[in-house]
């Protein structure tokens, strides 16, 4: 409640009230122009530095890695780029300070900091609780590496083989051959 509060009564009012000083010290339509132009800038930032967020995002799956870091450049590029999108100059700062890669990979380290430590002690306390559930509080289930451990089956275990079905030539296809559709299944 107290952020929502900040957000919607306490920003817009700040952002009046330095528009209304600005308007005073250098004159009404040199601070439209400078709102303008931020506003562009924003758009063209906005624009710029998204692409560059999705081309990491889309380089980490690529590499079969988890984008945690891409993921968060380009939610602090959104709201940086609204931020720059809407009138006012404290929102436009912290809408730059949000678009600029520096200050973004500071912001970003802060926040991973902050959210990781919440994250490792909820992950690990409530990983052992489960485990402990499921097996029941005293016992302890031998792990498959050890001697006389049974191989685990789980109802969601699938034993099968595959192949490769690709157009571009998997084993038994020659270029441009159809592969044979798969059998379906009967009613």
């Amino acid at each position: 409640m107290p952020l929502l509060v900040l957000l919607f009564i306490v920003v817009p009012i700040a952002e009046l009230y330095v528009i209304i000083q600005v308007g005073q010290w250098i004159g009404v339509l040199p601070t439209l122009a400078i709102l303008l132009a931020d506003a562009l800038l924003g758009s063209w930032l906005l624009r710029h530095q998204g692409l560059a967020a999705w081309r990491r995002f889309n380089a980490a799956i690529d590499e079969r890695r988890f984008p945690g870091r891409e993921v968060a450049d380009g939610v602090m590029v959104v709201v940086g780029g609204t931020l720059l999108l809407t009138p006012g100059f404290i929102t436009d700062i912290a809408g730059l300070l949000l678009l600029i890669p520096p200050t973004r990979a500071l912001i970003r380290r802060t926040m991973f900091g902050l959210i990781g430590r919440r994250f490792r002690l909820a992950g690990s306390a409530a990983g052992w609780g489960y485990e402990r559930m499921r097996r029941g509080a005293g016992s302890r289930r031998p792990r498959p590496s050890e001697p006389g451990a049974a191989p685990t089956n789980r109802p969601y275990d699938v034993e099968g083989t595959a192949h490769d079905v690709s157009p571009e030539g998997g084993p038994g296809l020659e270029r441009g051959d159809e592969p044979e559709p798969p059998p379906r299944p009967r009613p």
